[in-house]
């Protein structure tokens, strides 16, 4: 391990990076779209309820871990715990986790530069166009694997380049900025709302307590979907956080800086939906259409409205801009823990990690035009759908789990060690009668969760 850590600059250095990490394109289409097929403002306390009795203690635990061991995920099992040789290879299934992300994450990316370009181009506004036709883009896009393998080789190289530089002089002073301009065109576009015939409808659709809504759906399943957003939307079980908390100084506790990162993540999601259900209810477009209403639906939206290149062209520079937020961070991740575990040069972890990551990319972007007909788990199923299942339903709950039992028994860091490294600096503190209920109600909890993924699966 080395001897000194590269810290962060500033405090809001730290906490816009991490939120970059957490905000990411689920925040923008899922979110709104599941709050109100769920019940809108009903749907949003549940999810905020989960958000801060489950997401927020877990990314605790990983700024904990990463804190007290200056390490990433890479070396910081042995660090902390060098005699506990069982912890030290629970590291390789998170790390597998971040090669799995970034093999699709940097593909979808790739997506919103080409989008990006596209409408300020005036390519999907010059005219009018429905639903139909903005999907047969979409589609044309997807088919067409040598556009997308040039987005994401450019999308991609730039956040490594970003990572070369360093924390402070690249991944800092570049992705601070950058969210900056991201929460203000936000702010933007959401203010811009409140001007569109459609928004009192809009907001009715998205925040009004419906509780017709909340009780026609099966409970559990609303209750999944709460949990699950709240769990997810941080990012937690690979260590992606974790490289953060190994840059960071004890002049705050980390519950503070916890809640500080789940506030921005929930602000942001919360603000998407001000910016998308009014101008759904303002140009008649169907505001329930999930992944589609970002690619297919919006850009009909932006086609009918006047000024569209300009409002389409904002509203996906913030979408490149939380993707490329997102990006960055994990690839300082991987990049970290490459430092970590093989005691490299940030130059040579960048230059290797570029090349895995794009291969890694590869068979996501083939999935829909060369390999097409490979269903890897039946029915309509694409490659991107297998990389999906693989992390969401499995190493994203099993990683989280690891972080609540390493943290919480004895045969791990333990829980007396996690508390005191929580609770180091100013701010608000964790109390001790958690210990229970970190060490058996949060488990079982990631439990369920995969096994209702599983059901959701292969249930039929």
């Amino acid at each position: 391990m080395k001897d000194s850590r590269e810290q962060f600059k500033t405090r809001l250095g730290f906490l816009l990076i991490a939120a970059g990490c957490a905000i990411g394109l689920g925040n923008v289409w899922r979110f709104p779209y599941i709050a109100g097929q769920y019940g809108g403002a009903v749907f949003v306390a549940v999810y905020l309820l989960f958000l801060f009795l489950i997401g927020v203690p877990i990314v605790t635990m990983e700024l904990s871990v990463g804190r007290a061991s200056h390490n990433s995920v890479g070396y910081s099992f042995e660090t902390l715990t060098p005699n506990k040789k069982f912890w030290h290879k629970t590291k390789y299934l998170m790390i597998l986790g971040n090669y799995i992300l970034l093999g699709f994450y940097t593909m979808v990316t790739g997506w919103m530069l080409y989008y990006t370009c596209k409408v300020i181009n005036g390519d999907f506004v010059s005219q009018a166009i429905g639903q139909d036709v903005s999907g047969g883009f979409f589609g044309a896009m997807l088919g067409d694997y040598k556009t997308q393998i040039i987005t994401t080789v450019i999308v991609t190289s730039t956040a490594f380049f970003v990572c070369a530089l360093g924390l402070k002089k690249g991944v800092e002073r570049i992705t601070k900025p950058l969210m900056i301009l991201l929460f203000g065109l936000l702010i933007f576009l959401a203010g811009r709302s409140f001007f569109l015939p459609g928004f009192a409808d809009g907001i009715s659709y998205y925040l009004k307590p419906d509780f017709s809504k909340f009780a026609s759906n099966d409970i559990f399943a609303t209750l999944y979907a709460a949990i699950g957003q709240a769990c997810f939307t941080l990012g937690i079980g690979v260590g992606s956080l974790q490289i953060f908390g190994s840059y960071m100084n004890s002049q705050k506790s980390i519950l503070s800086e916890t809640i500080s990162i789940a506030v921005l993540d929930t602000a942001v999601a919360l603000l998407a939906g001000i910016i998308i259900f009014p101008a759904c209810f303002s140009y008649n477009v169907e505001p329930d259409s999930g992944p589609g209403l970002i690619f297919v639906t919006l850009v009909s939206v932006f086609s009918s409205m006047q000024y569209g290149i300009f409002w389409g062209g904002l509203f996906f520079m913030f979408m490149l801009l939380a993707a490329m937020s997102t990006l960055i961070a994990i690839i300082e991740n991987v990049v970290g823990i490459s430092m970590d575990l093989f005691n490299c040069s940030r130059v040579k972890a960048v230059a290797v990690n570029l090349i895995v990551i794009l291969l890694c990319a590869l068979p996501v972007i083939l999935g829909f035009n060369v390999l097409k007909d490979f269903h890897p788990l039946g029915g309509e199923t694409v490659v991107l759908d297998l990389y999906d299942f693989v992390l969401s339903q499995n190493i994203l709950e099993i990683g989280a789990i690891i972080y609540i039992v390493y943290t919480t028994y004895k045969f791990g860091w333990g829980f007396d060690n996690y508390l005191k490294e929580t609770n180091t600096g100013v701010g608000v503190k964790l109390h001790a009668l958690c210990r229970a209920y970190f060490k058996f109600v949060l488990p079982l909890v990631l439990i369920v969760l995969m096994v209702k993924g599983y059901l959701s699966v292969f249930g039929n």
